[in-house]
């Protein structure tokens, strides 16, 4: 996650190359380890990576622009692979009020583009690590 959140913010990438094993390793932890639900997993992949994909092309269709990747369609989708479908809410307003707060004291003007990957990162981390303390 720490690698993810620093290529995003170098280069605005979030390489295929980690968030597809990102997702397929939470998949695979749900399969083989008792007491994790893999439908739960497999939603969360599912719909995350869906919500994403539809977001970022709303915003496609409406400014002639991307403004959500699909790197971080597929990070949310890995994150909801790990976290289970319930979680990708609590992750969302994580991440999204990370962002907010980044927005609002950074020195670039209104238009500029922020990196969102290193948020879902954030909050990724902070409901795993929730998750192994509890």
């Amino acid at each position: 996650l720490g690698y993810l959140a620093w290529r995003d913010l170098a280069d605005r990438r979030l390489p295929d190359a980690v968030t597809l094993p990102l997702l397929a390793a939470g998949l695979a932890l749900a399969a083989l380890t008792p007491g994790l639900e893999l439908r739960a997993a497999v939603l969360g992949a599912g719909g995350g990576f869906a919500v994403f994909w539809a977001i970022g092309a709303w915003f496609f269709a409406r400014h002639g622009r991307e403004g959500l990747g699909l790197g971080d369609a597929k990070l949310f989708a890995g994150a909801g692979a790990w976290l289970g479908w319930q979680a990708l809410p609590s992750l969302l307003l994580i991440a999204s009020l990370g962002g907010l707060a980044a927005a609002l004291f950074r020195r670039e003007g209104r238009g500029a583009e922020l990196a969102f990957g290193p948020w879902l990162c954030l909050g990724f981390a902070l409901l795993w690590g929730a998750r192994l303390a509890g």
